[in-house]
């Protein structure tokens, strides 16, 4: 997928029912992968509000800065050359995966329960892993 933005929350909940629909599996799981280090899969609420404050906290948790002297709020990662320490950091926190029950062929979770891809160091493309075992 392409991701215009650098950092951004992408919804992939009807993808992701797609691919568990496609595979024909009627009991079993499905995992969710961010195929990057600097993305999160997670789930939670379908609420804008809600997504404006995770990118709100999570700035404040670990600001973006593409320096490389930490006195200076820089990272030290970003002596490599690459401004994204940020990115690393944020991904840590919000998770790597997902796994999901598939149950009667369907996603089984919560009412409110929806799956996204977080996108903490994008414009360019990403690419997730979903991988569906069962029967």
């Amino acid at each position: 997928m392409d991701v215009p933005k650098r950092r951004m929350i992408v919804d992939i909940h009807g993808d992701v029912e797609n691919c568990v629909a496609e595979s024909g599996v009627q009991e079993g799981m499905v995992l969710v992968n961010a195929m990057h280090i600097t993305a999160s899969v997670f789930i939670n609420d379908n609420e804008g509000g809600l997504h404006q404050d995770y990118d709100r906290w999570l700035e404040e948790l670990v600001p973006f800065n593409p320096g490389t002297d930490p006195a200076s709020g820089g990272y030290l990662h970003n002596r490599t050359g690459e401004d994204n320490a940020d990115a690393h950091h944020k991904r840590q926190i919000m998770g790597r995966e997902v796994v999901v029950a598939i149950t009667n062929g369907k996603l089984h979770l919560g009412p409110w329960e929806h799956i996204f891809y977080y996108e903490f160091d994008g414009r360019r493309r990403k690419r997730v892993l979903v991988k569906i075992i069962g029967e």
